[in-house]
């Protein structure tokens, strides 16, 4: 796969055609949060889902999906699971990000290409930032070595994380990320595990961060045991939807300092909106907008 770290942004202002791909969309508040702000903005914006279940469609055929929606004149299309990765071989040039990564989030549709983003990792940067100021980052657990888990641990090296931890059901997955990431900020920096050794690793870490679909309204329930769990530790999900996980109630209890994955959902779409529209959204408005959106949705 070519990649261009001199890639542009491509957006420009007018009516823009955006679509959503990934499994299980319907709970998603990205097309009322991108569509409400394209409003205030004074853009023809339309977001639309094109969710894999409902198309009937196997993860494998993203490419299919993709080349559909450049014929039908979409602008571009955030990705998200199950095919952050997958995408990546069907795409003309990446940003150097999403090359270091291997996962992309943001399509944007140019010239008849097709350019991949990751504004995950920027969005988790800014959230943890701004949701963790003065939390310990020296040891830091990652469960989930898919597309999130690689945005969060690019973004946790770049905002000067100590050492991270990946565990996940795929060896080889997070031995992957361990080696583009660890090529790309220093291997002490980073190393691989299995997940049975979870236990272990968060008794020695200062955070964890939860980077897999557990939790999600199509995967119920938590991948951290309570017993696990102590208040020295503070806790961030990237799953936003439900915004209260099972494991952010869990840790709540324990006495953990934590962060949902509200704020990075809200900071990646403010970063994929400037890519497709070359306007610069206001990222206060649409945080009030997540926050309005996500308490209508949970009344």
């Amino acid at each position: 796969m070519p990649h261009d770290g001199a890639i542009q942004d491509h957006g420009e202002p007018g009516a823009h055609l955006i679509g959503l791909i990934g499994a299980g969309l319907g709970p998603s508040l990205s097309p009322a949060l991108h569509e409400r702000e394209a409003h205030r903005l004074g853009l023809r914006y339309q977001y639309r889902r094109l969710d894999l279940l409902e198309l009937g469609l196997e993860p494998e055929r993203i490419g299919e999906l993709l080349a559909a929606a450049r014929l039908t004149g979409y602008t571009g299309l955030n990705i998200t699971h199950p095919v952050k990765q997958l995408v990546t071989a069907h795409l003309d040039g990446l940003s150097e990000e999403a090359a270091v990564l291997g996962a992309v989030n943001t399509v944007l549709f140019k010239g008849g290409k097709a350019f991949g983003y990751n504004t995950d990792a920027s969005g988790f940067a800014r959230s943890a930032m701004g949701g963790l100021t003065g939390a310990a980052m020296d040891r830091i657990v990652l469960l989930g070595a898919g597309g999130a888990g690689a945005a969060v641990a690019h973004a946790l090296l770049g905002i000067g994380a100590g050492t991270i931890r990946v565990l996940d059901l795929d060896a080889d997955r997070s031995a992957r990320l361990v080696d583009a990431l660890g090529a790309h900020f220093g291997r002490h920096r980073i190393s691989a595990g299995p997940v049975d050794e979870l236990e272990a690793a968060i008794a020695d870490a200062d955070g964890l961060v939860h980077a897999t679909p557990t939790g999600m309204k199509e995967h119920p329930g938590s991948a951290v045991p309570q017993a696990f769990l102590r208040p020295e530790l503070w806790v961030a999900d990237v799953v936003y939807f439900p915004l209260e996980t099972e494991l952010l109630t869990t840790a709540r209890a324990a006495g953990c300092r934590v962060l949902d994955g509200g704020r990075m959902a809200v900071y990646q779409a403010v970063d994929s909106m400037r890519l497709f529209t070359g306007v610069e959204p206001d990222a206060d408005r649409m945080l009030h907008h997540f926050d309005e959106l996500a308490r209508h949705r949970r009344s």
